[in-house]
């Protein structure tokens, strides 16, 4: 198996060290891992592409390459450049640092590198390790992914879900806040919210008497479905939710067209 890695935190990131432990596990002896990720990190920037200006492209060892741009990026100068003649099997994004479970995910530039590649017809996966009181101040923060992660991918190809849809699937995994020994399984669940909470600013004066604004997080305890990803990993499981690009509110769509009747057509 040929194997294509990338993440939002950068190419020195303790994650991707996982995620290519991982990777390696899975594409077996005869098999390739390829890394393509941020030469800087790249938190926050959700499906963003560089789509205004170029970016530098380095090789800083075999079938390794930082790129001065984006997940998404890396992705497309990993498809379209360095493995042009031979595209990946899969494309895994990740080990991030810290959860993409519920609203977290629609920033998440892991997520990004993982729909970039569904978006190119590949099957792809964002993995991240969710950070917390079981696991912060262990030895091995990412100790629950490293054990589990290789077991996880593995079963979701196992799964050999049928897409169904011009937008391929990707798949949003996120491991829990606790040591290996600790995570209680795995759970299919749909994306959650918590709620009353959400990201903000803080103001800051600079020395110079500038205002600089830093963006904050919200609280990622904050209450949340009990059969959701963050659900399920705040009580110790593995969460694997299927995601799709089509952002159409299907659900929405009858309504809405009764309510245009009668307008201009």
């Amino acid at each position: 198996m040929r194997i294509l890695i990338t993440n939002d935190d950068g190419i020195n990131a303790p994650g991707l060290q996982v995620l290519e432990e991982i990777a390696t596990e899975l594409a077996g002896p005869t098999g390739e891992v390829w890394v393509v990720a941020p030469a800087f990190e790249q938190s926050g920037v959700a499906h963003c592409i560089s789509y205004t200006h170029p970016m530098m492209v380095s090789q800083m060892d075999e079938r390794r390459f930082a790129t001065e741009g984006s997940p998404a990026d890396c992705v497309l100068v990993g498809l379209h450049d360095v493995m042009k003649d031979a595209r990946p099997d899969l494309v895994l994004s990740g080990v991030n640092r810290g959860n993409n479970s519920a609203e977290n995910a629609l920033y998440s530039g892991t997520l990004g590198g993982a729909m970039e590649a569904a978006l190119q017809g590949l099957p792809a996966m964002a993995l991240s390790q969710y950070y917390g009181p079981g696991n912060v101040s262990a030895a091995d923060p990412f100790e629950a992914a490293r054990v589990h992660g290789a077991a996880t991918v593995r079963a979701v190809l196992d799964a050999g879900l049928e897409n169904g849809s011009d937008y391929q699937l990707f798949y949003n995994i996120n491991f829990p806040p606790e040591t290996a020994a600790n995570v209680r399984g795995t759970r299919a669940v749909p994306q959650g919210i918590r709620r009353g909470t959400s990201f903000s600013v803080e103001p800051h004066l600079s020395p110079s008497g500038r205002r600089f604004m830093w963006i904050r997080g919200g609280d990622q305890r904050a209450p949340v479905g009990a059969d959701t990803d963050a659900g399920v990993n705040l009580d110790g499981y593995i969460s694997v939710t299927p995601m799709r690009a089509d952002l159409t509110a299907h659900d929405a769509l009858a309504a809405l067209q009764d309510g245009l009747k009668g307008t201009i057509a």
